[in-house]
């Protein structure tokens, strides 16, 4: 299964749905894709699909899926190393209405040159092939959220207050 995720951002992320859907009705994907669609335009008519996917669900399938397809917003490609898998990472771009800018651009490309662990998308006509890099290359070392840290050292300077 893939899952793909275009975030919570207001502008619409056509490009990257219709383009998955695409692949599937062109049969390039064989996969079952179920897609979280947010405030898209296009509906997918070859996918499964919702607007938005609560946070445990959200994990849940991306723990589940062979891949998973994200936007370039942080959050949703760090949660995706979290549950284990090789992003392929989608920026937004404001040439298309995607964003207000290209800081997803610019943070894809500087994220995959330093860290790596991503696999990054800039072009459509390259989606297809970076899946299955994606499904090929071995997580590298694992990603580690440091969330429970940060939470008990803040308890206990509140504490300590």
């Amino acid at each position: 299964m893939i899952f793909v995720t275009v975030g919570t951002h207001e502008q619409p992320f056509d490009r990257l749905v219709k383009a998955i859907d695409e692949l599937v009705a062109d049969g390039k994907l064989e996969d079952e894709v179920f897609i979280q669609a947010g405030y898209c335009t296009y509906e997918p008519k070859h996918c499964e699909w919702v607007r938005f996917v609560p946070t445990l669900e959200m994990r849940e399938r991306m723990e589940a899926a062979d891949a998973v397809v994200t936007h370039g917003g942080p959050s949703s490609f760090i949660e995706a190393m979290a549950a284990g898998k090789v992003p392929i990472v989608v920026p937004r771009r404001v040439e298309y209405g995607e964003h207000v800018n290209n800081h997803q651009v610019e943070f894809v490309r500087l994220v995959a040159e330093r860290q790596g662990g991503i696999v990054p998308v800039y072009e459509m006509d390259t989606l297809h092939s970076a899946l299955d890099k994606a499904r090929h290359t071995p997580q590298g070392s694992a990603f580690q959220s440091h969330n429970l840290e940060f939470c008990a050292r803040l308890r206990e300077l509140i504490t300590s207050i």
